[in-house]
């Protein structure tokens, strides 16, 4: 098997584990709460990913600040993001779901803008203009009532917020250490959300287990491990471009698991926000960096 087809097979694995864990995670809801099911995956993988990055010494932060902004970052990347993406799994489906989180792309060129005063390229503005219209496209009117949406959208708006944090203080950490400490803390806000705002539910049995096991594992841990050495080993902004397939698996998962409907309006939508992404994250000749992660 040639270089490029092992990446191809790479990028392919990475992106299907990120976008059938929706499919995956509303399976398990009809065994675990939500903010449970959630917090127990971020704090399991969390506690393991610490164990590898421990074993091989790789460098932590010295500084009570430092641990403090990546407090933050799992706040917004795994309790925001995660959390919203399970409640929004109640009330709609995988494959919207899905859609709706991975727009973070987009929301991020809006937010950096906003916030940082970052100049994108006109391409990346076509990206997020096609990919709101493929939003409007696939949600429709009937969708506008359902707290799903609200929740879906939210998780977008949390990770960008989060991938501007990394943007900014990422560079201040080892990238595994970073990753095991804020899918901890995430994981135990999460927890504690549960505890606080939740009926919590826990069927134990080997279905909910095995549910359990494959997002802290396959989901988290070996999903991160694949992104993160093809952004070391290639092009990090034609890398990330690829982030696009990530919610096309959502969808599709969605559809073979759960029996989701694909309508006209969602393959409609969904194929704009794809090429959204894709335009988003597709990098200029001379930028070593990606819009989103």
């Amino acid at each position: 098997m040639t270089n490029k087809a092992v990446f191809a097979l790479m990028v392919v694995i990475t992106t299907s584990l990120m976008g059938s864990s929706f499919a995956v995670g509303k399976i398990g809801l009809s065994y675990v709460s939500p903010l449970l099911l959630v917090g127990i995956r971020f704090t399991l993988a969390g506690l393991l990913m610490i164990a590898i990055v421990t074993a091989l010494k790789r460098p932590h932060p010295k500084r009570f600040t430092d641990w403090l902004r990546i407090f933050w970052i799992g706040a917004f990347q795994t309790a925001g993001v995660m959390g919203a993406i399970f409640l929004s799994l109640r009330t709609i489906t995988a494959g919207e779901s899905a859609i709706l989180t991975f727009m973070n792309p987009l929301l991020v060129v809006v937010l950096g803008t906003l916030a940082l005063r970052i100049r994108y390229r006109f391409v990346q503005w076509a990206g997020v203009l096609l990919g709101f219209i493929g939003v409007v496209v696939t949600m429709g009117t009937e969708l506008q009532l359902e707290i799903g949406t609200f929740f879906g959208f939210s998780s977008a708006v949390f990770w960008a917020v989060a991938t501007l944090l990394i943007k900014k203080w990422g560079a201040r950490f080892d990238i595994w250490v970073l990753t095991a400490y804020q899918m901890l803390f995430g994981g135990i806000l999460l927890l504690l959300g549960s505890a606080l705002l939740e009926e919590a539910k826990l069927i134990l049995n080997p279905a909910s287990v095995s549910i359990i096991v494959w997002l802290a594992v396959m989901a988290s841990i070996v999903q991160f491990a694949i992104w993160f050495y093809l952004l070391q080993k290639g092009n990090p902004g034609k890398v990330s471009a690829f982030l696009f397939l990530a919610p096309f698996f959502g969808v599709i998962s969605g559809w073979w698991l759960l029996g989701e409907e694909l309508g006209l309006t969602l393959l409609l939508g969904g194929s704009l926000i794809f090429i959204g992404i894709f335009l988003v994250n597709w990098p200029d000749k001379a930028a070593k960096t990606p819009i989103a992660e």
